[in-house]
């Protein structure tokens, strides 16, 4: 299995308080299990993703060292983000990149400007149902300016979450993958896939 040592990088440091805004939750990165168990039940060969609160860039370096993808990490905790990009240095000194960029930028996840060629979305519970609002709607514009199919996967779900995106927004679940090992003893240790334009 995939880990930070086979990546270079440096993510799996214990939980860590983002900020003291109600908006923002802690940083806990996806556990590599979880993240082989969603390439293997879905493909992102030709996507492009963005990871909101990518905090250190654990899912940006997996998915691109896996598929080959354009990746962009959102963090806006100037902590974590300076992580990303001493682990982004340390991924790349180690490889030569054939296909897929990989970045990072510094910024609020409601307030970044969706590109035309962007169509996976990830989060694991980054922040608050307000600003996961805000940002669906950032990624509705962009497809409504720019029709595309896109796809957002959601880890860890919250119920606040996955209500909001079957009420609000014209996507529709299409699938939910278990992280096996994990999801035996919480529930909530899975994927949940939502398509839009299929």
């Amino acid at each position: 299995m995939i880990n930070d040592q086979q990546l270079s990088i440096r993510t799996s440091s214990l939980l860590e308080t983002v900020s003291s805004s109600i908006h923002h939750n802690r940083y806990e990165a996806t556990p590599y299990e979880g993240l082989e168990a969603l390439s293997e039940a879905y493909s992102l060969k030709g996507r492009s993703l963005v990871d909101y609160g990518c905090g250190k860039g654990r899912v940006s370096f997996y998915f691109h060292h896996r598929f080959g993808i354009d990746v962009t990490g959102i963090e806006m905790n100037p902590r974590l983000y300076q992580a990303a990009l001493e682990n982004q240095a340390s991924y790349l000194a180690k490889r030569k990149l054939k296909k897929g960029s990989i970045q990072f930028e510094r910024a609020y996840a409601e307030k970044y400007e969706v590109k035309a060629d962007q169509d996976v979305f990830y989060f694991f519970n980054p922040f608050s149902l307000q600003l996961f609002s805000a940002v669906l709607s950032r990624i509705s514009s962009s497809l409504e300016k720019h029709p595309r199919q896109a796809t957002i996967i959601l880890y860890y779900p919250t119920v606040e979450y996955i209500h909001h995106i079957e009420e609000h927004s014209a996507f529709h679940l299409t699938q939910q993958i278990p992280v096996p090992g994990l999801v035996e003893n919480n529930h909530n240790e899975r994927f949940v896939v939502f398509e839009y334009g299929e």
